[in-house]
């Protein structure tokens, strides 16, 4: 029993290349699927992702069944990644290639229906995107535009965005002000008495 469990039944070198050749495979897919697929994963992107595992778990462990065999498969699979996301960290060309360039998906109140198309995102999805960020429709957006990651950044026009705590201060600055005046004012009328 022990023996089965510990005894690698390919050669690790194998292990190591199967591994680092699917992980190589599963990044380039997901590259060409574009950033729609990580902005939010619908029904469909969900069962695509645990199939995925599924079809590829073959191609990493080969004939090995051992515990030993799925811990350096395990262990590549990590250290590859790590790799890679301090590699992208470093290198600004190579994350651009990886991971591509943002994508402006709204400009000046209106959607860019190329880059909608192109990303497969339906315009009730951005939607519903923008209301997140505190925004009540397409037309409240500046500039609105699809990040690599697939996290949509979203600039709300001067005009529609929530005050901040500075303007509150701001505002209560000028009518301490204001009220200060008015009693000064109301003061200086005052019939002599």
């Amino acid at each position: 029993m022990w023996h089965d469990l510990m005894a690698v039944q390919i050669p690790i070198v194998e292990k190591v290349l199967r591994t680092v050749a699917v992980y190589v495979l599963i990044l380039v897919l997901f590259r060409l699927a574009g950033k729609r697929g990580l902005a939010g994963l619908n029904t469909f992107d969900m069962v695509v992702v645990f199939l995925l595992s599924n079809v590829v778990q073959n191609a990493i462990i080969g004939n090995d069944n051992s515990l030993l065999g799925g811990a350096i498969g395990a262990v590549t699979l990590v250290a590859v990644n790590a790799g890679v996301t301090r590699w992208l960290a470093r290198d600004p060309k190579a994350a651009r290639l990886l991971e591509g360039r943002p994508t402006t998906v709204v400009k000046d109140g209106k959607l860019v229906e190329g880059a909608l198309h192109s990303l497969a995102l339906r315009p009730s999805e951005l939607e519903h995107a923008i209301r997140i960020q505190n925004g009540d429709k397409v037309g409240d957006v500046a500039r609105a535009r699809l990040e690599p990651d697939g996290q949509l950044l979203v600039a709300l026009k001067l005009g529609e965005q929530s005050a901040t705590r500075a303007d509150v201060e701001d505002l209560r600055r000028r009518l301490a002000e204001i009220e200060r005046l008015l009693t000064a004012i109301a003061a200086d009328r005052r019939p002599p008495g």
